[in-house]
């Protein structure tokens, strides 16, 4: 059985509320808030504060979704808010200030400013898997995975992590760099300072920050890796190259995109005009004069896409106009 994830739809999102819901653990802390996050979810959707994958399991035909991950970009008040004793279950808050009108998330400018200039904080609001895949270690590594591809890239200052149902998924974040935050002490700390059995029943805060010690030399210390991007992409061209990251022809991406194939092909001229005028090397003449335009066009997109897989900051939303200035 073969491991994906893939960007959350609209039509996900009953299922999704149906796994924290029946979760026994993570279900309980939303209560009869559970309505507010399926009206929160679908709000925010297409939102550029808003990341939501789907974790599935499939022999290639047949998918079942065996987890949710959601994460929000917030307001720095929040963050103050979240971190000040006593501390709450921020994802049934988030849900109900959501649905309310009181949304403490970025705007869609403030992602694209902020993501330039001044650095922006996360909160993952939930990464629920079913119970019986809980246990499996491939499948919470590839949630972990799914997190760190989406995030790569971001200018972030601080990443708050979900908060944990088990003692073992508190001791998993622990050892990947996260610290823990001591309501007694103020101040992120690298063990947890109670009973592990006793800390995760009760709200609390886990998160990674931006020159902490505990993140040099981990995996998590790779999400605090970024350089300005140098194409300054559309959102259009970042859309086709994010459908395309994960393959497939310029008719199977018209179609995931709602565009005509035209619309398609002309994106890739604009994209590799870019591309050409500030790294000519990536999109080089085909050394084969007789290769067929068909496979010069694949090879060019093959070596832009290895490229962006080294460097995701290129695919992130960001403010043209401040990064010209930058």
């Amino acid at each position: 059985m073969a491991l994906r994830h893939r960007p959350m739809q609209p039509k996900d999102v009953g299922e999704c509320v149906e796994i924290v819901a029946t979760h026994p653990v993570i279900g309980p802390r939303y209560g009869n808030g559970i309505a507010d996050l399926r009206r929160a979810w679908l709000d925010l959707y297409g939102r550029l504060a808003h990341t939501a994958v789907v974790l599935e399991e499939g022999d290639g035909r047949n998918w079942q979704v065996c987890g949710v991950g959601v994460s929000v970009f917030i307001k720095d008040s929040f963050l103050r808010e979240l971190k000040t004793p006593p501390f709450f279950w921020y994802g049934p808050e988030l849900a109900k200030r959501i649905v309310n009108g009181n949304s403490p998330l970025l705007s869609d400018k403030e992602v694209r400013e902020k993501n330039v200039c001044g650095g922006m904080n996360v909160v993952c609001w939930e990464g629920c898997l079913r119970p019986e895949a809980e246990t499996r270690t491939e499948i919470y590594n590839k949630l972990m995975g799914a997190f760190v591809e989406e995030h790569r890239g971001y200018l972030w200052n601080e990443i708050i992590a979900t908060q944990a149902e088990s003692v073992l998924r508190l001791q998993s974040m622990m050892r990947t760099g996260a610290m823990w935050l001591s309501s007694e002490r103020h101040q992120w700390i690298e063990s947890v300072d109670k009973d592990l059995e006793e800390a995760f029943t009760a709200p609390h805060v886990v998160g990674l920050a931006r020159g902490m010690p505990s993140i040099v030399g981990s995996w998590a210390g790779a999400l605090f890796d970024y350089n300005p991007p140098r194409f300054g992409f559309s959102r259009s061209e970042q859309q086709l190259l994010a459908s395309a990251w994960h393959g497939g022809t310029d008719e199977e991406l018209s179609e995931v995109l709602g565009i005509s194939i035209s619309a398609v092909k002309k994106t890739w001229q604009t994209i590799y005009q870019r591309v050409t005028a500030r790294r000519p090397d990536l999109t080089p003449p085909s050394k084969h004069s007789d290769s067929a335009p068909r496979d010069r066009g694949k090879e060019k997109k093959q070596r832009l896409i290895a490229y962006l897989r080294e460097h995701p900051e290129e695919l992130r939303p960001v403010s043209r106009k401040l990064l010209a200035r930058r």
